[in-house]
């Protein structure tokens, strides 16, 4: 009576939670989709994992009963972990305890006895391994004088500067200290404005006029003046220990360019505070 009414509660479930599905798939314009239509997919899962359940559930049921029986009619049932058990004899030659008597030594010492246990299976092949892996490589890096790990790295560096090469050669949006041009268009000189204020104004001043950094309007410079050695400076940065820092992991290349052409810009100026000259006076080539 239980068993009937549970089948009978389950089949009204499925049936009802269908035709709830069904009206509202052609009810919804796009009942498939999981932003618009959340419900629809939660209602879809929690009936596919009833109907699951249900089913994972008699099946064990089943296999029970069925073990139930076995043992009613003395049926002992094969261990399912046999294979396993084989395989670990089979790597290892290790001898059951009822059988240790066959391998023991007349070695006894404060009753202590020693096995003459056989070395596992598993542990002679890789020693196997290791003596041919040694002969492949006395052959290959003494015999036929092959690559040390040496020898290697500078190969795949030096084919990785080569690549570097041919790619700065090519490549149009690269920007470097060699071929950085000088920008005058208002658009690029006003990006350049906004990262000096940003980044370098706080040792240069807003005017340039430096501060903690040097003056950057007159025609003194510590690295060396003109655009190509501005963009270098900013980009790998300054001395060693007391200079500006890097900016090439902060900015962008173009960036860098922009606020380089800027500074170009400032040339000839008059800051509201200007710091006495540094470095040498540089005159374009």
């Amino acid at each position: 009576m239980k068993r009937s009414f549970q089948s009978t509660v389950y089949v009204i479930f499925v049936l009802v939670t269908f035709i709830a599905l069904a009206k509202a798939f052609m009810v919804y314009e796009n009942p498939f989709n999981i932003y618009e239509n959340p419900l629809v997919w939660l209602a879809l899962i929690g009936f596919v994992l009833v109907v699951v359940l249900k089913e994972v559930v008699h099946s064990l049921a089943l296999k029970r009963a069925t073990e139930l029986q076995n043992e009613k009619d003395g049926i002992l049932p094969e261990d399912p972990n046999l294979w396993i058990k084989k395989l670990l004899v089979k790597w290892t030659r290790a001898k059951s305890i009822e059988n240790e008597e066959e391998i023991v030594l007349d070695h006894d010492y404060d009753g202590i006895k020693e096995l003459d246990n056989a070395l596992p299976p598993w542990w002679i092949y890789m020693f196997y391994a290791t003596i041919l892996f040694a002969v492949v490589y006395l052959v290959r890096f003494h015999v036929l004088d092959g690559d040390t790990q040496i020898m290697e790295y500078d190969k795949a560096v030096a084919e990785a500067r080569a690549a570097l090469k041919e790619y700065k050669s090519t490549a149009t949006d690269l920007i470097t200290a060699e071929n950085v041009v000088l920008l005058t268009d208002e658009k690029d000189l006003n990006r350049g404005r906004a990262v000096f204020n940003l980044n370098c104004a706080s040792c240069h001043l807003k005017d340039g006029g430096g501060s903690i950094g040097p003056n950057l309007t007159d025609e003194y410079w510590i690295l060396g003046g003109g655009l190509k050695n501005v963009f270098n400076t900013i980009y790998n940065g300054g001395r060693d220990g007391k200079g500006m820092i890097a900016w090439n992991k902060t900015l962008k290349a173009a960036d860098i360019a922009k606020v380089s052409s800027y500074v170009i810009s400032l040339q000839g100026t008059t800051p509201e505070k200007a710091k006495a000259a540094q470095g040498e006076k540089w005159e374009e080539e």
